[in-house]
Order: C-alpha cells, then structure tokens, then sequence
C-alpha cells in the first residue's frame, strides 16, 4: 500500500507542476495532494499539522490568485469595465472552447475587446490586455513556485530516513 500511495505522490507532484502551466489542471492542489498521499504512505508522520495547514491555506490563497490577479491588474491599471467583463468573459470562453491556454489568451483578447467597444483607441486597448495577460503570467509563477517547492518537500521526506 506504500507503494502505491507514494507512486500516487508521484504522479501528482509532476502532473501538478505541469498545471502549472496548463491552466486547465488544477496544479497547487495536486501538488499538495502528493504532500497528503505521503503523509498517509509512511508509517510514522512525515509532516506536522501546522505544516500540512500552512501549505494548505497557501495553495488555496494561490489557487485564488490564479483567477483574481489578471483581472486585479486590470483593474488597477484603470481598464473600464467593459474591459473587466471582456476578461471574465473570455476567460471562461477560452477554458471552455481552448483548453489548456485558452485560458490566459481569451483574458487577453477580451479585455482588449472590451476596451474597444468601451471606445478606448487601440494602444489603450492593447495595454489593457497586456496587463491582463502579465497577471496571468505572475499568476502562473506564483503557482509553479510554490508547487515546487511542495515537490522538494515531497522528495526530501521521502528519502529522508
């Protein structure tokens, strides 16, 4: 049963870290799902509580990040709110109908069309949705730091004597 717990770990550390960056899998939660497999695999605690909590509160606070930061950059650099729902729109338009990066590319693409029809010129437009698309890139940062950082912990603890 360790064994297969700990292959289960396994695959999730790397699938996670590959959702990273395919916005379509859910990479942070995958990663700490490895870090609960190995914890359930070993016979004594690998992890304590306060460690499993902490890095729990992290992957949802990231997994949060990945939706909000685009459309936060968005914001504050002052996109109008055609911009706002031109993001959110194709955000969802682009996981539904382009899978795995359509994702961060529909963000782009409406926020810039939002801006137009809100009747901003097109260099406006087009640094709305740079900005959106910048979010999206630190967002994917953000995830695949810490789902690296779960996987050294995963490997270390699971070598350690």
């Amino acid at each position: 049963m360790e064994f297969v717990l700990i292959l289960l770990g396994i695959i999730c550390i790397i699938i996670g870290i590959i959702g990273c960056i395919f916005p379509t899998i859910p990479g942070p939660p995958l990663s700490y799902a490895a870090l609960i497999l190995l914890q359930f695999a070993k016979e004594e605690s690998v992890f304590s509580k306060s460690f499993l909590v902490r890095f729990a509160v992290l992957t949802v606070i990231v997994s949060l990040i990945d939706y909000f930061l685009p459309l936060l950059g968005a914001k504050l650099y002052g996109t109008t709110k055609y911009g706002i729902w031109g993001a959110i729109i194709g955000m969802i338009a682009g996981i539904i109908f382009f899978p795995p990066f359509g994702m961060i590319l529909g963000i782009f693409i409406g926020a810039i069309l939002g801006e137009l029809i809100a009747g901003k010129e097109n260099s406006r437009a087009l640094k709305a949705g740079m900005v959106t698309f910048l979010g999206s890139i630190t967002a994917v940062f953000i995830k695949l730091s810490l789902s690296v950082v779960m996987a050294f912990y995963f490997f270390i603890y699971l070598f350690k004597g």
